[in-house]
């Protein structure tokens, strides 16, 4: 991990027991709250990715706190992929397994325009269910997906497993 990582990575909060016991949470808000943290995390995802996206597509919700800046910092659109219902026009869907059920998620039918090249972003990559249905909304509306990336990867749940063949997957912090 390289020394801005580090940085990053020390401004996060372990949180025990939550949301229950044995789960050792990662809490983003001690570091977002930080000014020169924040611009750190979108500098250093938007340096790996300069000149290569026309959108920025990111998962509700907390997707968006790192989608929207770095959109801009890319000079690229920015896409919202939200939860069933919260979008008003005709939209794609993909539903995903959770511990206990599923849920499912959905983009705009014309959020992407064919061949446009994308960067799905969220800030947590996890057993990957969710960022995999992302990847699949992307591919039907016709984006190219370019690479998905994290502000953290919980590498015990082998969640880059499930988006191997997808595109490329990057981390800024790993666990």
């Amino acid at each position: 991990m390289d020394k801005v990582s580090e940085q990053i990575k020390s401004k996060i909060r372990a949180v025990n027991d939550f949301p229950k016991k044995g789960i050792v949470f990662r809490d983003i808000t001690t570091a977002l709250k930080d000014a020169s943290t924040l611009s750190l995390i979108v500098d250093r995802l938007a340096s790996e990715f300069t000149g290569k996206i026309d959108l920025v597509v990111a998962i509700e919700s907390r997707g968006f706190i790192f989608g929207m800046p770095l959109a801009y910092k890319l000079g690229a659109g920015f896409v919202p992929i939200r939860k069933r219902g919260k979008l008003p026009a005709e939209t794609y869907c993909a539903s995903y397994d959770l511990e206990y059920g599923s849920d499912t998620i959905e983009m705009h039918k014309d959020a992407i325009e064919k061949g446009q090249t994308v960067l799905l972003v969220d800030d947590l990559l996890a057993t990957g269910g969710t960022a995999k249905s992302a990847c699949e909304l992307i591919t039907k509306a016709g984006g190219k997906l370019i690479a998905s990336a994290f502000l953290i990867e919980l590498t015990a749940l082998n969640g880059k497993e499930k988006l191997k063949n997808t595109a490329p997957v990057f981390s800024l912090i790993k666990y």
